[in-house]
């Protein structure tokens, strides 16, 4: 299955590359669409036939019955309305429900499935934002993973929808006014996946509910306010913080240092907002909370694990900014959430492990608060500072995740868990272990190793090493039934917190950016080197898998040493990064890569691309490669080059295989059934290819 080619070679970082599978970046032409189509089949054919994939999605099938109910994306206002997305195993994508307070009785607002357009697309709920006191609703559905969401507003009252659509609403964000009829939104300048400047030039305006989008008015954006100087590529937000009172602009790419702009709530009605200075990416503010004097800033400045200041709003000055919350002497400063009861923060060790504190606003000292089990991942939410409300969801690798409400005034937990519990007695015997690995500088890497107890070390469980290691994202404990599959069959599942990740705080993050870039898969490459050192298991039975930015860590790792592993999974990965610059989504991702205009970044970039690293006659590793044709965020040409040349320079003779899946993108948004086949996908080629069933040769 030849792939379309060319003889590209161009001079890019002072060095002539050569780039032969360049013509299948023209997803346009109908030759390269029919290589697409039959590569897709062929994989199709062969993963469908894999010995045990359909039991493995029965049993996920099965898993997903025992919870009648699944509730996530909630929303809170202040008068205590909930929205929230529910699933139940009948259903494909969830719906939308509502209720007055946590023991309300609910509503179903809006079922997706009802969403028609003419296009025949299965559309999901991409964005739900109620106003200020939860009357309307911003309701955002998206396509066939494409994130591209439509808007409308519904009157949460009587369930009636008004009549204007807004589109290009990726970036939407709603922000409502004060007065709960007008919010602000984002909008990009089309929808076509294959404008490489769609997301140039993106517009904040200002809709009034019940009017046509076309008499909409332009609040920011570089044309709008070209005095502050705003780049083409950075994605602008503007939002009205009901608890201080203020209007605050930002413009976002994937860097974390916050620049943004704040003005008074009464400018809402200029038609140009006087918008004063507030962070620039020099002040290294990562977040901030207000209350209505104060500014609360999360920051690494001089802080590699962060540290929290404050300083006023009215006139605020990073220079004297107060430490109310220092630099932890050990673990990094994760969260904070303001309640009239004083400040809430989490700090985390090693990605692994997160404990709750609490500090009164008198800056006395704080206080580590007993949590209802030892929590490997928390995340901590609030209705801001002039209220009691403060809840935790917990989990970690082997427990299910809880939802709480803490009662500060009695310091006790209040279990609030919307979904249906489920129990998994399939992992009662899982066992968790967490190790530090020297790397090839001899920096220590965070290792979790999640396996069934008595598991005998000889060199011969199949493991999966799991990573990411880009924007500072911790590979945080999660609890999955079925991702825990690879458990349940004897093997071990190998979390690799590499450079890159933020598990070690904003040193770590940057450890793993640019011309850095190589410890992220030196990092995953010695983890699976303690593997087979320590007699846990052997190249044969290795296999590896990431996803989007994970391209780079596991495209890299197995052109780095292919001899290490049996299988490389990369799933809507980044594979061509020297060439990312150039797709729509690539601009405001230079941050976090680099880009080719700079030379220096320009060699990081050539140096991180998997693809432009794989050589004629190597033994490979066998690969499942897989892309979404309605990707906004890695476009499906990037592992499609990748897969073309492997199965070209590939002499180990395992398979290699490219699955495009045309009505999906980034995996966000996909359908339930969708979820489960692409899991069963790559959890099924791993245990084949390093030892699973009996060897997969009938698959072929």
């Amino acid at each position: 299955m030849d792939a379309p080619s060319a003889s590209v070679v161009e001079t890019v970082c002072g060095e002539r590359i050569a780039d032969p599978y360049r013509p299948l970046e023209n997803l346009k032409d109908p030759a390269v669409q029919a290589w697409y189509r039959r590569q897709a089949d062929h994989a199709r054919a062969v993963l469908d036939k894999i010995p045990g994939r359909n039991e493995l999605i029965a049993k996920m099938v099965e898993f997903d019955k025992r919870r009648p109910e699944k509730i996530y994306n909630l929303s809170i206002t202040d008068n205590d309305r909930y929205f929230y997305l529910k699933q139940t195993p009948a259903d494909e994508t969830g719906k939308l429900f509502f209720r007055k307070g946590y023991n309300g009785k609910e509503r179903l607002l809006f079922d997706p499935t009802t969403y028609k357009d003419g296009s025949g697309g299965a559309f999901v709920i991409s964005r739900v934002s109620p106003n200020i006191d939860g009357s309307k609703v911003v309701i955002g559905v998206s396509p066939n993973g494409s994130e591209d969401a439509m808007l409308f507003v519904m009157e949460v009252k009587n369930g009636h929808i008004f009549s204007e659509r807004i589109d290009r609403g990726r970036f939407a964000s709603p922000s409502w006014l004060p007065d709960g009829e007008a919010f602000y939104y984002t909008r990009t300048n089309s929808n076509d996946l294959l404008d490489k400047d769609r997301q140039k030039d993106s517009r904040v305006w200002l809709h009034r509910v019940g009017a046509d989008p076309s008499t909409d008015r332009e609040i920011f954006s570089r044309t709008h306010d070209p005095e502050l100087k705003i780049r083409s590529e950075d994605i602008p937000y503007v939002s009205y913080d009901r608890k201080s009172r203020k209007l605050y602009a930002f413009v976002s790419s994937v860097d974390p240092r916050i620049t943004a702009w704040y003005a008074d709530e009464d400018a809402i009605g200029d038609s140009s907002i006087p918008w004063k200075p507030l962070f620039r990416p020099e002040d290294e503010v990562y977040d901030f909370a207000a209350t209505k004097h104060d500014l609360y800033l999360f920051t690494p400045k001089n802080a590699p694990r962060f540290k929290v200041l404050k300083t006023s709003l009215d006139q605020p000055d990073l220079a004297t900014a107060e430490t109310v919350i220092g630099e932890p002497a050990e673990g990094t400063l994760t969260a904070l959430a303001l309640t009239d009861g004083g400040l809430f923060y989490t700090i985390s060790t090693n990605g692994v492990r997160e404990d709750l504190y609490r500090l009164d606003y008198d800056g006395k000292e704080a206080k580590k608060i007993e949590t209802p089990f030892e929590a490997g991942t928390m995340s901590i939410s609030s209705k801001g500072f002039d209220k009691p409300e403060l809840w935790t969801i917990m989990g970690g690798w082997n427990h299910d995740y809880r939802r709480y409400r803490y009662d500060a005034r009695r310091e006790r937990f209040i279990d609030e868990t919307l979904s249906s519990k489920a129990s998994y007695p399939e992992y009662d015997n899982l066992e968790v272990r967490e190790v530090m690995v020297p790397s090839h500088d001899g920096v220590r890497v965070p290792l979790s190793l999640i396996f069934n107890r008595g598991m005998k070390k000889e060199g011969k469980t199949q493991v999966l090493i799991y990573g990411y290691g880009a924007y500072g994202n911790s590979m945080t404990p999660f609890f999955s039934p079925s991702f825990l599959l690879w458990t349940h069959r004897g093997g071990m599942i190998a979390v690799a917190h590499v450079r890159g990740g933020g598990e070690l705080g904003d040193d770590w993050h940057k450890a793993g950016m640019k011309s850095n870039k190589p410890n992220t898969w030196k990092d995953l490459i010695a983890c699976a080197e303690y593997l087979v050192r320590e007699s846990y298991t052997s190249p044969e039975h290795i296999a590896i898998n990431a996803g989007s930015a994970g391209g780079i860590l596991v495209g890299r790792a197995m052109t780095e040493r292919p001899d290490l592993f049996a299988a490389a999974m990369p799933q809507v990965g980044v594979l061509n990064a020297l060439r990312s610059e150039f797709s729509p989504n690539g601009p405001v991702n230079v941050p976090e890569f680099g880009t080719v205009n700079d030379p220096v970044e320009c060699k990081a970039l050539l140096e991180m691309d998997a693809y432009l690293h794989l050589r004629d006659g190597v033994s490979y590793p066998a690969a499942l490669i897989t892309a979404g044709m309605n990707d906004p965020r890695v476009p499906a040409w990037q592992p499609a080059k990748f897969a073309a040349r492997l199965q070209e320079a590939s002499a180990s003779g395992k398979p290699v295989l490219f699955f495009t899946d045309y009505k999906a993108g980034h995996g966000i948004g996909d359908m339930k059934t969708k979820q489960f086949e692409s899991l069963a996908d790559m959890l099924s080629f791993g245990l084949w290819q390093t030892g699973g069933g009996d060897g997969g040769k009938a698959a072929e």
